[in-house]
């Protein structure tokens, strides 16, 4: 791609979950957002003993993330570029609609260049009409729209627990760690060390060099 080319944030529409699938619609800024909010939560149980008068925080679990993007349309001319505003908003609501061949609304894979790709479904979306033609027609809107996570709850579990066997770990090799060693940090069980040889084509799993990453590869179900 020409390293001078614009390139546009896009939504695409999926059937599956996993976003995997040849997208169905797919919808193209027509600006890119100025801004991106990104916002989290954590979940406490804020159980208190008995005869205190604080609470402790204890950590239960990581909350769905939202992602907040507006789209600027503007259907004026001023840009350059020939817009028609009402069926730009038809593509971004086609993507984001219900599906009726899966039953629900459409998985949603959000990307733009260097921005981390975000598997989500839409949580909300306004439309804000900005001018219109003397006959009604709207000239300019600002669509604002709010994506959740879909990442599956087994997922989300997993990456609250940095040790979990779910997730592919990384270890860079230090002078006195051996492999089975290294098993038992990640999974729990030294056993493993077979598998993670082969995913790493050691020839020698005895013989460590120090310095050398390895990958610990998610456990198979």
């Amino acid at each position: 791609m020409d390293r001078g080319a614009l390139e546009k944030l896009r939504i695409e529409a999926h059937k599956q979950p996993a976003c995997t699938d040849a997208a169905v619609a797919t919808f193209e800024a027509y600006v890119n957002p100025s801004e991106i909010t990104l916002s989290y939560e954590l979940e406490y149980d804020s159980a208190q003993g008995a005869g205190t008068t604080g609470s402790r925080m204890e950590f239960k679990r990581i909350k769905p993330g939202d992602l907040t993007l507006s789209f600027f349309l503007d259907g004026t001319g001023a840009s350059g570029k020939p817009l028609d505003v009402q069926k730009k908003i038809a593509e971004f609501q086609r993507v984001t609609e219900y599906n009726g061949d899966i039953h629900r609304p459409n998985y949603l894979r959000v990307a733009w260049g260097k921005l981390t790709v975000k598997r989500c479904v839409l949580k909300s979306a306004s439309i804000a009409y900005k001018m219109f033609k003397p006959d009604g027609t709207p000239m300019r809107a600002v669509i604002t729209a709010t994506f959740t996570d879909s990442v599956d709850d087994q997922t989300r579990v997993a990456m609250a627990n940095d040790k979990s066997s779910d997730l592919t770990h990384t270890r860079v090799v230090k002078a006195g760690d051996t492999l089975p060693g290294l098993c038992t940090e990640v999974y729990g069980d030294p056993r493993h060390y077979i598998h993670v040889a082969a995913a790493n084509r050691l020839d020698d799993f005895r013989c460590l060099v120090p310095g050398t990453r390895l990958v610990f590869p998610p456990l198979e179900k």
